[in-house]
């Protein structure tokens, strides 16, 4: 395209809106800055000092140099944009964010450079670019004015005139980051340097400030300009044009890059290149990237990104302005393709001050005084709070919040990318950087000291020069001839090749953040509702509808996610993102959307997404080498040049050359734009910016209707592959797990625009089959008596296989709110309940049904496809999958408790009113009463996830309170899951160890031993409660029983410590329960109550029991009563206070309002000094004591040391591991 037809005379397609000049008003003098004196009055009424004194008349304890006076915008060309109405307010506070400040000739008056944004009423965004430099005060009035209030300061304090100080810093932080830089000239530090003023001897120096406000943030492009225009005045020569040509050609004649395209225009000296990203690209975002991780370090920044997802409260901090606007619209760019949503201050104003007490999620960047304390900022609301200091590369983050997925491989991806461009990932650049870094005072450098900064970050050579010129003394400028400022590659100049690579690595770093989010919600579309039928109704119930399936969502991601991702769609920027979406099948789509979305449609097509299903694996970005090319080939051929500055029609004698002073500029030739581009001025901004866009969309569809019959094709190549597996040469766990992939891959298929062709055939089946129950019901014939009679029998009613009964749990759920989450909810609950192959040959036997909706050539009317796809299935079968019960963690289970009592006593035997509390590893279902001589019961409870424990009691009234239980069966009703909890033991008073209540360990049924249930004479196959076989073997009740000798005990407390010690060593995901290795069959309690009973005197007169509990209980007695008389005074320290534990458990257990039973108590106490890594210190105190003699046998296993020094150090091996204990346990201990 030729460089003449680039002009555009309408705004929203300008370069440049405004171009402004903000300094001192000479006819108004020096004035207080406002603002600054409501900002002393905010710090003194946080302080709890009188506000008013604090803020009233001037500030006399400061010297004039160090305050800050009002600033005024003195000029802006155009005076107004109809589309962009000029507020001189705001920008005059964001230009001077501090107002004017002063210097003299001792001060350093580097210029400085930093941008901001103004966000409008309907959200779009305004930026500003500042240059800001120091120009000679020339009025006489301004200076007196100055040397009036110096006198006036030192007659204030006369301590004062010491040179107690090197420099005068001004407030304004903008200059005061480069205040100890170079110190002041020994002719010059008489006065000035001591920060004193004296207006005969000294040249006084105000701040003026340079913008250009844009409507997009072309930075690097924004910056040079500005730079060359402030070169232009304080140059020894003239520039080429007057200044006013330039600014015209900015704002009338420089057009915004068409997407896609670079742009060249003309600066005062030097050419400028900006480019635009292309309508399947990332969004422009021209601030680097580079620097911000650079500033925090990657750990660090990926911790901040993760908080603002979660949209938690986010302060930066820093001295420097243009560092707070680079980390906040770096932190905000990487959001793609969500947006903040919430209130975004990069710079937040002294006067807004308040505004950080506000109780919502915010994005503010305030700005500290050199030299504060972090610790004296008063923050409130800490606990959601991150702080992110960035000048000394730290952050402090919120109390708890869930990880970003994949955490290592993403940091590990990160940091390869800034390796690549010779940034270190840790934060803060090589010594020689730091050092150079530490000169400019925060990054704040001048123009050609920044070029020399970027180019040492990618030559160790330069950085050694660099750090040898620093101790010989020579000054930074005698390296350019290293750099070159000459011909880069490609006949670029040095700082074009550092634009261009900052460039590709700000592309290469957003990519690999995109490229998660492709992941994440790949499918995210499957699970939007659209159920509104035009945009007003939609907009008018909005609040009242569901617009995203978050459980039918969450239930298809891997399990690692779930923490964040469970967060993360609360948010508000997710919510917009979704409502984006919905909207966009009425309207045009949002830009970040499209973008997106083209994304994953072109993923889905390119890679059939079939071998990643749900997969936790990282998978890594695969477009940074395009990403960058694409840059790259926008720079080496420039597309469009814009309009060469050119002399104006202006009038002579105006806008004279003065060198160092910016003229005033004549407002004439400024105000309008080119005469031949009237015809663009009667286009309004929303017709120009919907064309934009029509024809943004148009090339974006063009674009991928070349590739797409190319992917079509290769993805219907790659289907073809994966269809005819040869099953011969697969082992059965890999047909399994390669069908689990295929059989989730072919019912992905049916996910598309919200609906589920499944779903829409288990409906149509649902119905014929309905129909025939209604039919069939009217019918006489009924096998309604003979079923009953088959499960009236004690123990567990069968559960009968049904597709239409599943279907039917399934729309009672009403977490679900799609018809794909229903369909893939019906998958999770069939292949639980292994039935998943079985279903769906029922569901395609009725042909008539599948011809009717499926297309002659569907896989599924394919009958020899159809049956090796039901034949795969069955290898489903083997493995026992809990991916219902898992993931639909808040539905509503009904579940069915059974108690069956030993066979030869009736059912009526007990007159106690019998109660039941079922725990799962998700909760527990509180206290269930059961119907008393009924014994069973049904209850609905939120998902209990896997049982664990059952606590069985009753009341113990009535005359037949006694109550022997052979064991509880509970099953949940929807999967059909069946828990057997053995016991085998009495419940009551003076039965048995005196137990009302029982903790019992469950086990999980075998689902074909349904008639075992009501006999009780299964083997267990699992470890379970401890039954009445081994207590009467255990406790020599009976001569009958089996003893075991002390080598088979010593073996049994062996396997049990090596069992838990197996079970942590397992990756969390695959461990089972620990109750059941605790107290299981073959469990640690059970092992020890082996060593415990072995050569127990338990038998005594009359045949009364006694029990292990009994020995502890006198043992404990005997070490309070000794502690009482003094005998264990002389006791070393550690013992007594192991003493002292072990008499608190037992009294806290005894206090316990639970009637657990001896037993019960001791299971309790072994369970509790595991926990707490007790029991080694416990034991020798048991067995030193005299009661172990009346006791025990001679020849107990607890009168040998040796033995008992042998399970110390067995026991020891627990103390590595984390031991926790289920609420069911310990319920009721007060320690």
């Amino acid at each position: 395209m030729s460089g003449t037809n680039a002009t555009s005379g309408a705004a929203p397609c300008r370069f440049a809106h405004y171009f402004v000049i903000c300094g001192i008003d000479t006819e108004t003098g020096l004035e207080p800055d406002e603002l600054a004196a409501l900002y002393q009055w905010l710090e003194a009424d946080r302080q709890g000092r009188d506000p008013d004194t604090a803020a009233a008349g001037e500030n006399f304890e400061q010297s004039p140099l160090k305050r800050t006076f009002k600033s005024k915008v003195l000029a802006h060309y155009p005076e107004n944009v109809e589309w962009n109405p000029f507020d001189q307010d705001a920008v005059n506070m964001l230009c001077m964010p501090k107002g004017l400040s002063f210097r003299t000739q001792a001060d350093s008056r580097e210029p400085q450079f930093h941008s901001f944004l103004i966000t409008r009423e309907d959200g779009s965004r305004t930026y500003g670019f500042v240059h800001t430099f120091y120009e000679e005060v020339t009025s006489p009035q301004i200076c007196s004015a100055m040397q009036t209030l110096y006198q006036m300061h030192q007659a204030e304090n006369p301590s004062s005139a010491t040179p107690s100080s090197s420099s005068s810093s001004s407030m304004d932080s903008l200059a005061s980051s480069l205040d100890e830089a170079d110190p002041p000239s020994s002719s010059s530090c008489r006065s000035a340097a001591c920060g004193g003023y004296d207006a005969s001897r000294d040249t006084l120096y105000v701040s003026k400030a340079l913008c250009l406000i844009t409507p997009m943030p072309f930075m690097h492009g924004c910056r040079r300009f500005l730079s060359q225009m402030h070169r232009a005045v304080t140059a020894a020569s003239p520039p080429p044009l007057p200044l006013e040509s330039y600014v015209h050609n900015i704002l009338y004649e420089v057009p915004l890059p068409p997407p896609g395209r670079s742009l060249k225009f003309h600066g005062v000296y030097e050419p400028i290149v900006c480019q635009r990203p292309g309508p399947g690209e990332l969004p422009l975002a021209d601030f680097p990237l580079g620097q911000t991780f650079t500033l925090l370090g990657i750990e660090n920044l990926v911790q901040l990104f993760n908080c603002t997802l979660l949209e938690m409260q986010i302060l930066l901090y820093s001295q420097d302005y243009q560092r707070l606007m680079t980390v906040a619209e770096g932190i905000t760019t990487l959001l793609f393709p969500f947006q903040w949503q919430h209130v975004y201050v990069p710079i937040l104003p002294a006067s807004l001050l308040h505004f950080l007490d506000a109780p919502v999620p915010y994005l503010m960047g305030l700005q500290s005084k050199e030299g504060t304390d972090r610790s004296k900022l008063e923050l409130p609301q800490e606990a959601n709070l991150c702080f992110v200091d960035i000048d000394n590369h730290c952050i402090e983050l919120p109390e708890d919040f869930p990880q970003f997925p994949n955490k290592p491989e993403f940091i590990q991806e990160l940091s390869e990318v800034l390796l690549r461009y010779g940034i270190s990932p840790v934060g803060g650049s090589q010594q020689a950087l730091r050092e150079l870094e530490d000169d400019g005072r925060n990054g704040n450098l001048g123009g050609e000291q920044l070029a020399v900064l970027e180019l040492l970050q990618g030559n160790t050579t330069l950085e050694r020069l660099q750090a040898l010129a620093k101790r010989t003394g020579v000054r930074v400028e005698a390296l350019r001839g290293v750099g070159g400022e000459g011909e880069g590659q490609g006949g670029r100049t040095a700082v074009e090749e550092e634009e261009l690579r900052n460039a590709k690595l700000n592309v290469q770093l957003r990519e690999v953040f995109a490229s998660r989010f492709t992941t994440m919600f790949a499918d995210y579309e499957a699970f939007v509702i659209q159920s509104a039928p035009d945009l007003e109704s939609w907009l008018t119930n909005r609040e009242q509808m569901h617009n995203f399936d978050k459980a039918s969502f969450l239930s298809d991601q891997p399990e690692p996610y779930l923490p964040f991702l469970s967060h993360f769609i609360e948010t508000q920027m997710f919510a917009t993102f979704i409502d984006n979406k919905i909207m966009s099948q009425w309207e045009e789509k949002e830009p970040l959307l499209r973008v997106f979305d083209g994304r994953i449609d072109k993923a889905r097509l390119y890679n059939v997404r079939a071998p990643s299903l749900r997969s936790s694996n990282y998978q890594r970005c695969t477009v940074l080498k395009e990403s960058a090319q694409a840059i790259e080939q926008r720079m080496m051929k420039i597309d469009h040049t814009a309009i060469h500055p050119h002399l104006l029609d202006m009038k002579i004698g105006q806008g004279k050359y003065e060198q160092g002073f910016f003229p005033k500029l004549q407002s004439d030739v400024l105000s309008v734009g080119p005469t031949n581009n009237n015809r663009w001025s009667n286009r309004t901004a929303t017709a120009q910016r919907r064309k934009d866009r029509h024809r943004q969309q148009t090339e974006h569809l063009t674009l991928d209707n070349d590739l797409k019959e190319k992917y079509m094709q290769e993805a219907r190549s790659l289907g073809k592959n994966l269809r005819q597996p040869k099953l011969s040469d697969l082992s059965p766990a890999v047909i399994a797990q390669t069908n689990w992939k295929f059989v989730e891959g072919l019912l992905k298929e049916c996910r598309m625009k919200g609906k589920s062709a499944l779903w829409s055939h288990l409906l149509h089946y649902q119905a014929r089959e309905e129909k025939l129950e209604q039919q069939q019901a009217e019918s006489p014939v009924s096998n309604g008596p003979e079923r009953r009679k088959s499960e009236s029998s004690i123990g567990m009613p069968s559960l009968r296989a049904s597709v239409i009964q599943d279907m039917r749990h399934i729309q009672s759920m009403g977490e679900i709110k799609t018809d794909v989450g229903r369909a893939r909810a019906w998958i999770r609950l069939s292949l639980e309940k292994k039935l998943l192959s079985q279903h769906l040959k029922q569901l395609l036997s009725r042909q008539a049904l599948t011809k009717k909706l499926y297309k002659r050539y569907a896989f599924l009317r394919c009958e020899e496809e159809k049956e090796q796809f039901l034949f795969h299935l069955l290898s489903l079968n083997t493995v026992d999958y809990f991916c219902f019960t898992s993931v639909f963690t808040t539905i509503m289970i009904p579940y069915r408790a059974v108690i069956i009592p030993i066979k030869k006593l009736s059912n009526a035997m007990t007159t106690s009113n019998p109660w039941v509390c079922v725990s799962g590893e998700l909760g527990d279902s509180g206290v269930r009463q059961i119907t008393k001589n009924i014994l069973e019961m049904t209850f609905d409870c939120q998902n209990l996830g896997k049982l664990t424990t059952v606590q069985l009691g009753h009341d113990n009234s009535g005359l037949l309170a006694k109550w022997l239980v052979d064991c509880v069966m509970v099953r949940n009703e929807i999967t059909g899951h069946t828990y057997k909890f053995p016991c085998g033991r009495w419940l009551g008073k003076g039965v048995d160890d005196g137990s009302l209540e029982r903790v019992l360990i469950g086990e999980l049924a075998l689902p074909n031993a349904d008639e075992d249930f009501g006999r009780g004479c299964r083997t267990p196959d699992m470890q379970h409660s401890p039954g009445q076989t081994r207590r009467v073997s255990i406790t020599s009740m009976g001569g009958r029983g089996y003893k075991p000798t002390s080598a088979q005990i010593q073996e049994a407390i062996g396997e049990a410590v090596n069992s838990i010690c197996k079970h942590f060593h397992k990756p969390e995901k695959e461990r089972g329960s620990l109750t059941i290795l605790l107290c299981g069959e073959v469990g640690l309690v059970g092992a020890l109550e082996l060593f415990f009973h072995n050569g127990f005197k338990s038998a005594r007169l009359f045949q009364k029991t006694v029990f292990v509990w009994d020995f502890v209980e006198k043992a404990v007695a005997y070490m309070e009563s000794a502690d009482q008389m003094g005998d264990m005074q002389e006791t070393a320290e550690p013992m007594g206070l192991t003493c002292v534990s072990l008499c608190h458990y037992v009294s806290a257990i005894n206090s316990s309002p639970r009637n657990i039973g001896k037993d019960g108590k001791f299971q309790l106490l072994v369970c509790l000094g595991a926990r707490d890594r007790l029991l080694i210190q416990w034991l020798p105190l048991l067995v030193e004591c005299p009661v172990i003699q009346r006791m025990y046998e001679e020849s107990a296993l607890l009168r040998d040391r040796t033995t008992v020094n042998a399970l110390i150090a067995v026991l020891q091996t627990l103390h590595d591991f984390p031991i926790t204990l289920e609420a069911s346990l310990v319920k009721g201990i007060d320690l």
